[in-house]
């Protein structure tokens, strides 16, 4: 074993298993079934404020806007928040790559290379190393707030929980007994998803996932080039939709010829960070127009740049996606590997997790409007990406879409982590389950005062808001 606890690849199945069931006696199952905040905690609008200072300016109030809109709402945009919390935790010492911001809605039906539907993680952000438990915790505290945002009984939310603990738990089992390469192929097909889920829905949670899987298809890069782009007298652009969509010709005067070779410069810089084969695929693209995107709850204020690609013609388009990688929120709190280029920490990250990765996935480093560098990791815009509307649902719905989302983030884990010594750790009774169930339910009652003291903070006048 190492220092930090992990285990070597050379260790026997049984030192695993029992570098498993001895992390039971740093961190019993029971114990995260408890949250009190530390004595020392962050001011949680100071946390809020120091992520948001390197943000742009005019944004970070529509930042607060929508963190405002509800306690759910809040709760995704608060993942440092969340860290901070978790941080002076005793921990497992079982550690995998973690996605960082596992709350529900980061879980998304997504198009793999192969043109097939599957369901993943979506966000990676905030991905680092840590102990498995982190993503468990931040995915079950989200299940009991969007419970209590649908006016689900305790019960009910309680449900959710512990069915998602449940599929993580008995899906790292099964990781546990197979072999290596078998786990790496591991990927959660849509529509056998939906076959396995069907006995446990009614007529009308069968249409509904139907229709969402549906919907999934057509989110297509055309139909974001259809929404997004128009014609003009110099060819296809990105349409302005201010502050949420603003091209870059809009934010300053200067040279079209030189601006042409800035973005140029871009995409060269990101081009070498792809295989030989997806660069040549790339040089059959030119960069048409470039626009600032507003993005997510969490992500509004860090940079985030839309850049149309145009190849045979004006109608064969290539719609990328840059936003900016800043340090993750989990690394004050744990060690890990640092990246010179923080769009490099998220590529690799999610090419760890991910089943299904993006074929133009990369990074970059780019001197901003600002005359600052900045680091940003690059994929495509809208590939067959499904959103989910937990407001939509009822208990039993939600009950089926954390069974999946828990089923799906031990598939992310065993890819990186140790499916063997973390199933030893978890056991097969409920122990973590209903251990994980009191610890939402604690991180919730968390979440709403904090949440009220943004709201305070925002009529005392300490923090600004925008619509939108």
């Amino acid at each position: 074993m190492t220092a930090s606890g992990a285990v070597t690849v050379s260790s026997s199945l049984a030192e695993r298993a029992a570098a498993g069931r001895r992390a039971r006696g740093r961190v019993p199952r029971s114990a995260h079934g408890t949250f009190e905040a530390a004595p020392d905690r962050p001011d949680v609008i100071g946390v809020l404020e120091r992520q948001s200072a390197d943000r742009v300016p005019e944004l970070v109030p529509i930042r607060y806007g929508r963190m405002l809109e509800s306690p759910f709402r809040f709760y995704r945009g608060a993942a440092a928040v969340m860290a901070a919390d978790l941080g002076p935790l005793p921990d497992t010492g079982l550690r995998v790559q973690l996605c960082g911001d596992a709350h529900l809605l980061n879980f998304r039906l997504l198009a793999s290379p192969e043109r097939h539907l599957v369901f993943d993680i979506n966000d990676f952000d905030e991905t680092f190393p840590g102990p498995f438990e982190w993503d468990v915790k931040r995915l079950a505290a989200s299940l009991v707030i969007a419970g209590r945002a649908g006016g689900f009984t305790e019960a009910e939310q309680n449900d959710a929980v512990r069915s998602c603990v449940r599929a993580y738990r008995e899906r790292m089992r099964r990781f546990a007994g197979m072999r290596t390469l078998d786990i790496w192929y591991a990927r959660d097909d849509a529509d056998r998803l939906r076959d396995l889920l069907a006995s446990s829905m009614d007529e009308a949670d069968r249409r509904r996932t139907a229709a969402a899987t549906a919907h999934a298809r057509t989110r297509t890069h055309m139909r974001a080039f259809a929404e997004l782009t128009r014609r003009t007298p110099e060819g296809r652009r990105i349409a302005a939709d201010p502050p949420l969509i603003t091209p870059l010709r809009e934010l300053r005067g200067g040279s079209p010829r030189a601006e042409d070779r800035e973005l140029q410069a871009l995409l060269e810089s990101y081009a070498r960070t792809l295989p030989a084969e997806r660069r040549h695929l790339l040089r059959h693209y030119r960069v048409a127009d470039l626009a600032r995107k507003v993005v997510g709850v969490g992500s509004v204020g860090t940079r985030c740049w839309l850049l149309l690609l145009l190849g045979r013609d004006d109608d064969d388009p290539l719609l990328l996606q840059a936003k900016e990688a800043q340090e993750s929120v989990l690394a004050a709190h744990t060690d890990g590997e640092r990246y010179d280029n923080q769009g490099h920490r998220v590529v690799t990250g999610q090419r760890l997790m991910q089943s299904a990765g993006d074929i133009f996935l990369g990074w970059t480093r780019v001197v901003g409007l600002d005359g600052r560098s900045r680091d940003f990791y690059v994929r495509q815009l809208w590939d067959w990406k499904g959103v989910f509307r937990p407001e939509r649902w009822d208990p039993g719905l939600l009950r089926l879409f954390g069974q999946v989302c828990g089923a799906s983030l031990a598939r992310a884990h065993a890819r990186s982590g140790d499916p063997v010594a973390i199933s030893a750790y978890l056991g097969g009774g409920t122990r973590f389950d209903r251990a994980l169930t009191r610890f939402a339910q604690a991180y919730a009652d968390r979440n709403e005062r904090d949440y009220e003291a943004l709201g305070e903070a925002a009529r005392s006048g300490r923090i600004a808001t925008a619509g939108r």
